[in-house]
């Protein structure tokens, strides 16, 4: 039978993990060496509503993470957002195993300008097979910060101690957004594998029944048939093309209904439902938008 086990706070996490209590009751840096050697937690699922980064080599530990399938031990830093749910199938900890984990609680960022800004890391939201790879020089510098981060709570706490904390996660998660940019650009050829894929996919979706079945893709749906998240594949797409995911699904829209209003006598409505839309003014809308005029308009200047 399947237990759930909800992880709402940092006391929590130490609890699981068979660690004495946390010096900060909002963040935590757990190294993999102290973590138990063993931890089995059966068929149990994990709910987190933290935050959490980790970093970990030489450590077995294989979870299951939505709808896949995940080994940590090649030392590649995940990212986990509340309301993450993990599987965990096996954790076995080598005899000289490195790295770290640094969970910290919504409410510590929460009236910083981290916490107005979170959402634009949006490698939080990417699949756990989507992770960030570093080269040794680069895993010297976060690890540096989590050292930061660290020492700052093991210390007396002071009415600056908040404030260097979630400055130095800030500067953290700045750096890893430098080194997704960086696995992006090394990563170009395999990128535009995926561009590529993805503009195939678009076009065989509607040159099928599906816009009239299921309406205009989404960017969700898009990731899902080309196993990503949409996240990872709207910044891959940013990255490759300087457009979004949906930028390309709304370009390649209009275009198809530059081709329909130039090369048939449907009606502007006809056209707006076989693209997909529910409404003839949200398809109205969207063509002014990206075009500068309306699809009647576009008809008789064309």
């Amino acid at each position: 039978m399947t237990t759930f086990i909800t992880i709402d706070s940092i006391t929590k996490v130490h609890k699981l993990l068979g660690l004495k209590p946390p010096k900060h009751p909002l963040v935590s840096v757990i190294s993999v060496e102290d973590m138990q050697h063993h931890m089995d937690l059966g068929n149990a699922r994990i709910s987190l509503d933290l935050f959490v980064i980790s970093l970990k080599e030489g450590v077995q530990c294989n979870f299951g993470y939505g709808r896949n399938s995940y080994d940590f031990t090649n030392g590649t830093i995940v990212f986990s957002k509340p309301g993450q749910v993990l599987t965990p199938q096996s954790a076995t900890v080598s005899e000289n195993p490195t790295g770290w984990m640094l969970f910290f609680h919504p409410d510590i960022i929460r009236k910083s300008g981290l916490g107005k800004n979170i959402d634009n890391y949006s490698f939080f939201s990417y699949e756990v097979f989507e992770a960030l790879h570093l080269s040794e020089e680069e895993k010297m510098t976060v690890t540096e910060l989590i050292s930061k981060i660290e020492k700052e709570y093991q210390q007396q706490i002071d009415k600056h101690s908040q404030k260097l904390i979630i400055s130095n996660i800030e500067l953290l998660l700045d750096y890893c957004l430098r080194y997704y940019d960086r696995q992006f650009y090394v990563r170009t050829n395999l990128n535009q594998d995926h561009v590529t894929k993805f503009e195939a996919f678009l076009r065989t979706y509607f040159q099928s029944d599906k816009p009239s079945e299921l309406g205009i893709p989404t960017v969700k749906y898009c990731g899902e048939q080309l196993h990503m998240s949409s996240n990872y594949l709207s910044d891959l797409l940013k990255k490759e093309t300087g457009k979004s995911a949906k930028d390309h699904i709304d370009t390649f829209v209009v275009n198809k209904a530059k081709n329909k209003l130039m090369g048939s006598t449907a009606s502007i409505s006809e056209i707006a439902f076989d693209l997909g839309f529910d409404y003839p003014q949200h398809f109205s809308t969207l063509f002014k938008k990206k075009t500068g005029i309306s699809p009647a308009k576009y008809r008789t200047l064309n």
